[in-house]
C-alpha cells in the first residue's frame, strides 16, 4: 500500500522568532504537521533562569500567544503542531494549552514528552537537559494527540518523530530515519532554509528575500524528500540555500542524533523546479551508544564599557585609557578575575561625520563575585570623563555587572534516562532505548543502566564525540597548474555559514560548479584557513571534506570559550565568522571570477 508523503513545516526557528509565522504557514497552503523548534543552548539557560523566579515557568510563553491566535485554525484544517517549547517544563505547559483550549472553546487532544531533565544527576547546573530523539514524539502522535509538547529534543527529532508515526518505521530503518533527520536539520531554523542569512543574498532582488516564507518538507515513505515553501510567499529555496543549511552547526560526515547517525557525505541535491530541492541518498547507520546532555551554569559576573575613540592618535588613546584603567583596577581592593579588552578600528581618515571618525575600544570584565565587576569597575571607567584622552566618552555608562552563564556537554549511555510519552488521558508510555548503537572503533558499547544506583556509578562521562570519523574522501583533480589568478575575497566564489556548538564554532564553505570546488578542496586548507582568519591561529582546527555538496565544513575548537552564554567574543555564536572568511582575500582562478 503506498502512504501519502508527510507536508510537514516549520514555523519558529528560535525563542523569539517571527510571531506571525504559524499563521502564515497555516493559511499559506496544505500542511499535515506544523514544527517549532524554541531552544537553543542560550534558551535553556535564560528558561532556567526564569523557572527560579517563578517555578510554574521554564517555557516558551510565546508559543502560547500563537497558539491562542492559531489553535482554531489548525483544528479546522487538520494540522497537528509538534514543537519543543517546554523548555525546562513541558509538563507545565501541555497544562497551559489545555486551559487555553478549553477556555477557546476547542476540543484538542495535548499530550507531552518527558525524561530529557537530568537536574537531580547535576545540581551544580541551572538546566541539565538529555537530547532525546523523536520516539516519544511518535507514541504521542499514534495515540491521537493533537499538540505535541516536548522538553529537549534534538532539532531534527521534531520531523523524525511525526514521520515515524505517520510511515510506521522501525527503529533499525536507518536509512528512512536517516533522510528524516536531513530534512529535519534542513527545516529547523525556519527561514535560514528560504534565503535568510544567505551568502549570495546580493544576487537577488531584495523584495524577494525581504519577508521569507518559511519552509516545509515533502517528506516520502522512503525517507526522500522534497524542500520547498508555500506558493506565493517571499524567498527562495535553491541548492544554495538548503547546502547553507546543511553546514550549519554540523562538523563531520557523521551527524550523530539518537534516533539514526545521518550519513551527511550521502546526501544528494536535485534542483527539481522553482523552489523545489530534492534530498536522496541519505544513508543511515546506528545511532551513538550516548545521549548527550547539555548542562547549563551561571558562571560568574560580567561587566563591559566601550570607550568611543575620535579622531587622529587612535592606538595612543586606546593605550592611554588602558593604563589609567589597568592601574585604576590594580588599586581596587579586587581586581576583576578576567580583563579582555578590543579595539575595533571603526574610524576612517578625514572622515565626513563624527561617527565614521571613530573607532571603539571595548573593556570586559568577569569574575565570580558580582562586586568586582561592579561599581569599583564602573567606577573607575566613568571618573576618567574629565581626566582622560581628549574627546572622552563612553557608549553608555557600565552597570553593576549581570550574571553570564556556561555552557558544556556530557554524555550518559541511553539507558540512563526516563523517555515518557505522556498522553491527554493520563496515560504513560515507556519510551525504550535504542535497540543497538555504533560502537565506538576500540572500546565496548555502553549499556544502559537498570536502576539509578548503576547511573550513579557510570556518571558523569567525560566531554567526548561519541563516533569516529569516517576517512577523508579523496579529492578531486587540481584545476591545472599555470592558471592566471587574481586577488580578490573568497566570496566572489564561495559561500558560508558559520554557527556555534558549545564553545567550537563550525564554518561551512561551499562553491557552486565542479571547477570552483576542484580548487577550494585544494586551496582551503586548515593552514590557509588559519592564515586568513589569524584569530584562529592557535586554536585547533579539523576540516571536513564533503564532496556531494562541494563543500568543506571547519571545526574550530574552543574559538567561543565556555559557550555563547559566556559571550567570549564580539561575535559569541560565530554567526559572522563565515562571512569574514568570505571577505579575505587570496589569489583565485581568473576562469572562476
Amino acid at each position: 500500500m503506498t502512504i501519502t508523503p508527510l507536508r510537514i513545516g516549520n514555523a519558529s526557528g528560535f525563542y523569539g522568532d517571527r510571531f506571525d509565522a504559524m499563521r502564515e504557514m497555516l493559511t499559506g497552503g496544505p500542511l499535515d504537521v506544523l514544527t517549532g523548534d524554541y531552544l537553543a543552548e542560550l534558551t535553556m539557560l535564560i528558561l532556567g533562569r526564569d523557572r527560579l523566579k517563578d517555578p510554574r515557568r521554564g517555557y516558551a510563553k510565546t508559543f502560547l500567544g500563537q497558539l491562542e491566535e492559531c489553535l482554531g485554525l489548525a483544528h479546522e484544517r487538520g494540522v497537528r503542531i509538534v514543537a519543543n517549547a517546554g523548555g525546562l517544563n513541558p509538563a507545565g505547559l501541555a497544562d497551559a494549552v489545555r486551559e487555553l483550549a478549553d477556555r477557546l472553546g476547542i476540543p484538542v487532544r495535548v499530550a507531552h514528552v518527558e525524561g530529557d531533565g537530568l537536574g537531580s544527576r547535576y545540581p551544580e547546573s541551572l538546566a541539565a537537559h538529555a537530547y532525546l530523539g523523536g520516539a516519544g514524539i511518535a507514541a504521542c502522535l499514534r495515540e491521537g494527540a493533537d499538540i505535541v509538547v516536548t522538553g529537549r529534543v534534538t532539532d531534527a527529532a521534531l520531523v523524525t518523530g511525526p514521520a515515524v508515526a505517520h510511515f510506521g518505521w522501525g527503529p533499525r530503518e536507518y536509512d528512512r530515519l536517516a533522510g528524516a533527520v536531513v530534512a529535519g536539520h534542513v527545516l529547523e531554523c525556519g527561514a535560514q532554509a528560504t534565503g535568510g542569512n544567505y551568502a549570495f543574498f546580493a544576487e537577488h532582488d531584495p523584495a524577494v528575500l525581504r519577508h521569507p516564507g518559511f519552509p516545509l518538507a515533502e517528506l516520502h515513505e522512503d525517507g526522500t524528500s522534497v524542500i520547498t515553501k508555500h506558493d506565493g510567499t517571499g524567498g527562495l529555496v535553491d541548492i544554495g540555500t538548503v547546502t547553507a543549511q546543511l553546514l550549519y552547526e554540523t562538523s563531520g560526515a557523521r551527524y550523530a542524533g539518537p534516533d539514526v547517525t545521518a550519513r551527511l557525505d550521502t546526501v544528494q541535491l536535485t534542483q527539481e523546479g522553482p523552489d523545489r530541492v530534492r534530498i536522496d541518498g541519505v544513508r543511515g547507520e546506528a545511532p551513538p551508544p550516548t545521549l548527550k546532555v547539555g548542562l547549563n551554569r551561571l558562571g560568574g559576573f560580567r561587566n563591559e564599557v566601550v570607550f568611543v575613540l575620535t579622531g587622529l592618535d587612535i592606538e595612543a588613546k586606546a593605550a592611554f585609557v588602558r593604563d589609567q584603567m589597568d592601574t585604576a583596577l590594580a588599586a581596587a581592593k579586587s581586581r576583576p578575575a578576567d580583563v579582555r579588552w578590543e579595539l575595533a578600528r571603526t574610524d576612517h581618515p578625514d572622515a565626513p561625520t563624527e561617527e565614521t571618525a571613530s573607532a571603539l575600544l571595548r573593556l570586559v570584565v568577569r569574575d565570580p563575585d558580582q562586586h568586582a565587576v561592579g561599581r569599583a569597575f564602573s567606577g573607575a571607567a566613568i571618573e576618567l570623563a574629565l581626566a582622560g584622552y581628549p574627546g572622552f566618552h563612553v557608549m553608555a555608562p557600565p552597570g553593576t555587572g549581570a550574571p553570564y552563564g556556561v555552557f558544556e556537554d556530557v554524555y550518559v549511555p541511553h539507558g540512563a534516562v526516563d523517555h515518557v510519552a505522556v498522553l491527554h488521558d493520563g496515560r504513560r508510555i515507556p519510551v525504550a532505548p535504542a535497540q543497538d548503537t555504533h560502537v565506538i572503533e576500540g572500546s565496548e558499547a555502553l549499556e544502559g543502566p537498570e536502576g539509578g544506583e548503576d547511573f550513579e556509578r557510570l556518571e558523569p562521562l567525560e566531554p567526548l564525540e561519541p563516533l569516529e570519523d569516517v576517512p577523508e574522501p579523496p579529492l578531486p583533480e587540481p584545476l591545472r597548474s599555470g592558471t592566471l589568478t587574481r586577488r580578490a575575497p573568497l566570496g566572489l566564489v564561495a559561500g558560508a555559514r558559520s554557527g556555534d556548538k558549545g564553545g567550537n564554532a563550525n564554518v561551512g564553505v561551499w562553491v557552486r560548479s565542479d571547477a570552483a570546488w576542484r580548487w577550494l578542496a585544494h586551496t582551503l586548507t586548515v593552514d590557509r584557513f588559519r592564515e586568513l582568519l589569524p584569530e584562529t591561529a592557535d586554536l585547533t582546527v579539523v576540516r571536513h571534506v564533503l564532496p556531494n555538496l562541494r563543500a568543506l565544513n571547519f571545526v574550530v575548537v574552543g574559538i567561543l570559550g565556555e559557550g555563547v552564554a559566556s559571550q567570549a567574543r564580539f561575535d559569541p555564536q560565530a554567526k559572522a565568522l563565515g562571512e569574514w572568511l568570505r571577505s579575505r582575500h587570496l589569489d583565485i582562478p581568473e576562469s572562476l571570477l
